[in-house]
């Protein structure tokens, strides 16, 4: 069976301990699971949905098509209590995109944003957080983007942008691209930032569709000075069931363990 390292906080040097040898670099630091979701409005089979999140046992749950109209609240926070998370930010208020997490995050502040519209288009969004996690310091974004190629290369510009005025050291963003690593929006977003899979894969690549996966349209990208310990769609992880994959939404999950070093 695949394994990806569980979610720690990594101890730091003992009192008086040398750390110029460098066996102490990553004192402090947290490994972080990260998981990236379309769950195409929970119009799917929901407790399957929450039985994947759950076995994936992510820190932090980057949501896509997160409920938008009557009673979202009252669904998300079923789906959050249901796979053992607590609701962040996000959802109809981004326009979809969502960010959920469990305890272990201390969240210090949250910004849902609307990006331009192109008449006749959807509506889309960016969730985003910053969190501290262990030593760590996180900044955490959601995002859909344009099925338009022009519209969505222009929000893949806005996404980099929002990174930024994050005013954090390290930041993690996942979400639906709806392109192709070989597309411009793709290659836009790879250029300024890690793609995860890239740096170290780890389970299945293709994301789209559960039954016949042909195409990764699902990504999951780090800053600079994260560390990619594996990313990949977790066929074969213990406890999701490839029953529950193609039966919780139209879309496979992407799950990235990360370590982030600590802040300050």
């Amino acid at each position: 069976m695949l394994s990806l390292p569980e979610s720690r906080t990594e101890p730091g040097p003992a009192p008086g301990e040398d750390t110029g040898n460098g066996t102490a670099q990553h004192s402090g630091a947290a490994v972080i699971r990260v998981l990236s979701y379309n769950i195409r409005s929970m119009r799917d089979d929901r407790a399957a949905l929450a039985r994947v999140i759950r076995a994936c046992a992510p820190d932090l749950v980057l949501i896509q098509e997160a409920p938008r109209f009557f009673r979202w609240r009252r669904t998300t926070e079923k789906l959050a209590r249901a796979a053992g998370l607590v609701h962040v930010t996000g959802g109809a208020t981004a326009a979809g995109p969502m960010i959920l997490s469990t305890l272990r995050a201390h969240v210090e502040r949250t910004e849902d944003i609307l990006l331009p519209r192109t008449p006749g288009l959807h509506r889309r969004g960016f969730a985003t957080a910053v969190v501290r996690i262990g030593g760590a310091r996180l900044g955490v974004l959601s995002c859909h983007l344009s099925l338009a190629d022009r519209e969505r290369y222009a929000q893949a510009g806005l996404l980099l942008e929002r990174l930024a005025a994050l005013d954090v050291p390290y930041a993690v963003a996942g979400g639906d691209l709806n392109d192709r690593p070989d597309g411009r929006s793709f290659r836009r977003l790879a250029g300024a930032l890690t793609d995860a899979w890239a740096a170290r894969p780890w389970g299945g690549e293709f994301t789209s569709t559960p039954r016949e996966p042909h195409q990764r349209i699902d990504a999951i990208f780090t800053t600079d000075g994260v560390e990619v310990l594996g990313c990949g769609v977790p066929h074969g992880l213990p406890g999701v069931r490839e029953d529950d994959l193609t039966a919780a939404t139209d879309h496979l999950p992407v799950l990235a363990a990360l370590r982030v070093p600590a802040s300050g």
